[in-house]
């Protein structure tokens, strides 16, 4: 059939369909309308496999993986930045991810960041929550991901190492049996600089090991070297990833963090995880 047959023969198509009540099509030229629309359908329908390559049982394509990370101010940003600058997002759209970012700064697995009441209840600060109700408040209700990362450590270093590694074990168990075919990645604490304080190494350490009794992938920052150097000394790549409070990474540093964090997702496995079940 020609070009111009099929072009007519779905232009009248969608006139009867888009304009008209379905059994109108008969007043306006009958059967043969209805034939000559409906080899037209067939035709366009031919030509758009050749042209994709695909026939009807070419399989569709896979949907984007749900990822979901909870974390501290390095996740969710801290005051006067955007969450969807830090290197949560950054790293899903390279991986392809739909992401959903949690978590609140400050905040940690004992640890609960602190929020401001309003002027009139007195301007003072109550405790927030810890990542244990982060994620109960923020993620648990969803629908299984495809996988969870929870990073986290820096704002526990106030607390003892035990207690860090208990609450973590707590919430990560947590996740485990309300998500049971979610893979599960955890972060150790990113430091601003390669110097980190003992108290952090000891909370990196409970937390390696909490991860390796639950058999659950640990990403090390500290010693990756994700940071170097220091900002005040202007030595190593710390100057020009980390803000000038020492601590928090600039946008261009958070484009770095994404791209580390990706290559280790890859060196797992998981770039492209799959929820099980």
């Amino acid at each position: 059939m020609s070009s111009r047959r099929a072009r007519r023969g779905a232009a009248i198509l969608s006139l009867c369909l888009g304009l008209l009540p379905a059994t109108a099509c008969g007043e306006f030229g009958g059967d043969a309308v209805r034939r000559e629309a409906s080899q037209a359908q067939k035709g366009q329908a031919r030509n758009g496999q050749a042209r994709d390559g695909a026939g009807a049982g070419a399989p569709a394509a896979a949907a984007a993986p749900v990822v979901m990370i909870l974390g501290d101010s390095y996740t969710v940003g801290e005051r006067g930045s955007q969450p969807e600058t830090t290197y949560a997002p950054a790293a899903a759209r390279l991986l392809g991810w739909q992401v959903v970012a949690a978590g609140k700064a400050g905040t940690g697995f004992v640890a609960t960041g602190t929020r401001r009441r309003s002027t009139t209840q007195g301007g003072a600060r109550t405790a927030g929550q810890t990542f244990m109700g982060l994620f109960e408040s923020q993620l648990g209700w969803r629908p299984a991901p495809d996988l969870l990362i929870v990073s986290g450590g820096h704002n526990d270093r106030k607390y003892p190492a035990v207690q860090t590694g208990q609450a973590a074990r707590e919430l990560l168990t947590r996740a485990k049996q309300r998500w049971p075919g979610t893979p599960i990645v955890l972060i150790g604490p990113i430091w601003g600089n390669d110097t980190p304080l003992p108290t952090t190494l000891a909370i990196r350490d409970v937390l390696r090991g909490v991860a390796q009794e639950l058999k659950i992938p640990f990403i090390d920052p500290i010693a990756e070297r994700w940071i170097t150097g220091n900002r005040a000394t202007g030595t190593g790549n710390a100057p020009g990833y980390i803000r000038p409070d020492g601590v928090h990474p600039t946008i261009e540093g958070h484009r770095y963090l994404a791209t580390r964090l990706v290559a280790d997702i890859k060196r797992l496995g998981l770039e492209h995880p799959v929820r099980k079940g």
